[in-house]
Formats: structure tokens, sequence, C-alpha cells
């Protein structure tokens, strides 16, 4: 594996290609750090505390953006939103496709259709800056309703009217940059630049995290109070080995369906023979994850919007939806099944790949063509479904584990698994591929002296 690593710096092409990406992530990494106009640095720093607690309880999906903009939200800076807009702007796109017949017609145009669409996010993207801009910006003015306690001093200077359309503006052209310079990454770098932005920002918080865990280890407790000694050190890391391993078992994972093609001659080769097609394990990928926690941030804050003002019964289920309480975890854990099985749905279509088949010559072993080949591959894809979301539900669920039982601070907890593991050992495993591919048709050794690396996007 070294020596492939040490290979890759002789390709000129890969080490210009590896070079262009480093320089568009410290670019990325650097907007993450400047402030936005307006913003007053000394009340923001005072502020920063509050915010830190209110993350480490979870902080529901602004957390997940602050953590997808590799804290930038929490610092409120250029880059506060990070890609996240585009993200769901694309998640909102690709459940439309299939509802949608003229987005369903315009995909199966090829790469014109695909580049209409691809448009059409980028719009969609800017409405959704907008949105979310307006709502962090307003959240600045008022903290108090994202559920935070007033600042001692106000976060900002100048007037509201100025303040919120600029910094809408500012957000949403620097969310816009990102994502310009993430397909720049894909066409001229290495990866998938959207998703390896993502991985950047997630790595960045690794090591406050690190460093937390060793200063708890030193001094002998966590945060909290909990005993927390040496060998707690040894036996996390320890855990994470194992959850990562189990991670790439997830990500890697998918039953064979073996296929056999009719043989026909198409010029001197002999085409056809049997091949198989790949049903992945978590084909929805990260996809439930996102979906539960953004749903769950809603009830969270009207909760305590009631509470506030009524008391009593929506005290009690303020308490039940916070991040550790059991309501809260039923419900997300519940949420995880339902939209795994959902986006298969949307995403996998048996009939097609059914009708596909038929019209190539193709057919499973035992299996006839047309509808009865479309029933086989849903009930397969149903039960291969069902073994990945227990999976992910387990995986999604550990970090609360740690964090409700053992009080490890969640920002510490979400690297034993979660939206982070699975982004970083996603976007690790493609990255890779990419660069062995790049190796491999160039005479040289890959990363595995046996196989290949399957990245998520060959399957």
């Amino acid at each position: 594996m070294w020596r492939a690593f040490l290979n890759i710096l002789k390709v000129k092409e890969l080490r210009n290609r590896l070079l262009f990406t480093a320089l568009i992530i410290v670019l990325v990494r650097f907007a993450s750090t400047i402030p936005c106009p307006g913003v007053d640095p000394a009340a923001l720093k005072e502020f920063m505390t509050a915010l830190a607690q209110k993350s480490a309880n979870g902080g529901g999906f602004m957390a997940l953006i602050d953590l997808f903009s590799g804290g930038a939200l929490a610092h409120f800076a250029l880059g506060a939103l990070g890609i996240m807009p585009y993200i769901t702007a694309s998640i909102i796109m690709q459940l439309l496709v299939p509802v949608l017949p003229s987005l369903e017609k315009m995909q199966r145009e090829g790469e014109s259709g695909r580049q209409k669409i691809s448009q059409y996010t980028r719009y969609l993207t800017i409405i959704v800056c907008l949105v979310q801009g307006a709502m962090v910006a307003m959240a600045m003015v008022n903290p108090t309703k994202i559920g935070l306690d007033a600042p001692a001093q106000p976060l900002f200077t100048g007037s509201v009217a100025v303040f919120v359309p600029v910094t809408m503006i500012v957000i949403t052209c620097t969310t816009m940059v990102f994502t310009w310079l993430g397909e720049q990454i894909t066409e001229r770098g290495i990866g998938n630049g959207v998703s390896l932005i993502i991985t950047i920002n997630i790595v960045s918080r690794l090591p406050h995290s690190v460093i937390e865990l060793v200063d708890m280890a030193m001094k002998g407790q966590t945060p909290s109070g909990e005993s927390f000694r040496p060998v707690h050190l040894l036996l996390l890391l320890i855990v994470f080995c194992v959850v990562t391993a189990a991670t790439i078992m997830l990500s890697q994972g998918y039953r064979r369906v073996p296929i056999q093609m009719v043989r026909k001659t198409v010029g001197k080769q002999m085409m056809g023979g049997s091949t198989y097609m790949p049903l992945k394990v978590n084909f929805a990928n990260v996809m439930p994850i996102i979906f539960a926690g953004a749903i769950l941030m809603l009830p969270e804050y009207l909760f305590q919007y009631m509470a506030a003002r009524h008391g009593g019964f929506w005290m009690t289920l303020t308490t039940t939806f916070r991040q550790d309480g059991a309501g809260y975890i039923t419900t997300y854990g519940f949420l995880i099944l339902i939209f795994s099985f959902f986006w298969v749905a949307n995403q996998f279509n048996p009939i097609q790949i059914a009708d596909n088949l038929k019209k190539e010559g193709a057919y499973i072993p035992g299996i006839q063509p047309g509808q009865p080949t479309a029933d086989f591959l849903d009930g397969a894809m149903t039960r291969v479904t069902a073994g990945g979301a227990i999976f992910l539900l387990v995986l999604a669920l550990f970090p609360m584990f740690l964090y409700n039982n053992f009080r490890i601070p969640f920002m510490v907890a979400q690297f034993f698994g979660g939206t982070s593991l699975l982004i970083m050992v996603g976007v690790v495993l493609d990255t890779m591929s990419q660069l062995e591919s790049h190796l491999t048709m160039r005479h040289y050794e890959g990363f595995l002296k046996s196989g290949r690396l399957k990245s998520r996007i060959s399957g």
C-alpha cells in the first residue's frame, strides 16, 4: 500500500490533480474562518460557549449543518452553510425525478438531460440558500429563537434591515462558489468534489475531538464529571477501529444476482455470457440519517416554543424529545428504517430493470423475463434493504449510546458512527478507488495486492 502512495507522486497528471484538489480545499477552509460582514467578533466569542453547549447535546439539524460546514456556522463565517444547501437541493431533485414525468423524461435524454437537471439543481440551491441564510441571520439577531439564551450584547453591528439581507447574499454567494469549486475538483482533481469538501469539513473537527479525549484521560473525568481513565481511551480506540470496519462492510456490501446474457458476436469479439447485478446493502447511504434528523428538528423547536409559553405537558414533551430523550431516540430510529425503504422505493425501479434486461436478451437463471423478474428483484432488494437498514440504525444510534451511557461529549461521540463516519468512509473509499484506477491504468500497483477497491458509485 505504501508503495502505491509513492507511485502517486511519480505520475505527473495524478500529482497535478492532487495539488489542485489540495489548493481548493485550502480555499474552502479559509472561507470557513472569515466572519460575515457586520458580525461583532468580541460578542460572538463570548456567545460561543453557549453555542458549544448546545452542540454538545446534539443541536438538531443546525448541528448537522455546522458539522458539514466544518464549524463555520458556529463562527458565523462566510461558509456558514457550507455546501449543505446544494446537498439538500440535490436530494429534493432526486426525489422529484421519479415523481414528475417531465424530469424523468429529461433524465432519459442522456447527457443533455442530466445537464438540465443539474442546472435546475443549482437554481434550487440558490432558493435553499436564501431561506437558510435568512434563518441563520435571524438566529444571530435573536438567538432565543433556536433555544439559546439571549446574549449579553448584540452579536452584530448596524441595523437588522441591513444585516439580514447582506448576510443572505454573502452566504448564498459563498455556497454557490463552494458548489462551483466542488465541480472543479470532480473535473480537474481527484474524487467527487462536493463529497470531498463535506468530508474535509468533518475531518477538520477531528483534531479537536482527539485533543478533548486526551484531555479527559489526563484529567480522569468527562466534562459531566464521569470517570474517564487512560484505559477508557484505549477501549474507545479499539471500538473506533471495530465500528470503522463495520462501516466499511456496510458501504461495500452487496448481494450478487446472477445474470445470463445471450451470446452474440460483435465484430471479432464474443459478447454475453454470465455476469451479475450488485444489489447494495446500504443503497440509501447516509440519506435516511439526514432525513430523520431534519424532520425531528421541527418537533424539537415546536415543543420548546410551546413549553416556554404553557409549560406542563409541553415541558414533558420537550424533555422526551431532546437529543438524549427516549422519545427522540425511538422516533429517530423508526424514521431511519422508514426512509431506508422510502429511498429504495424511489430510486430502485425493478420493473424498468426487468424491461431493460428483456430488451438486451438477458435473464436471471430460473426466473422468467418480465414481471416475474421484477417481482424477484423487488423481493431480493427488500430483504437486502431490511438488513442494511437495521445495520444503519445501529450505526446511527451508537454515538447516542456513548453519550447517554458514558457521557462522552457528543462532538466526540459522533465520530464513532452516524453521519460523520459514513460520509468519511464512503468518500475515502471513492477517492482511493479513483487513485487506484489511475495507477493501474499506467501499469502501477494498486492499494491492494489482490482484488480492487470498489467505490460506492461503481458498486
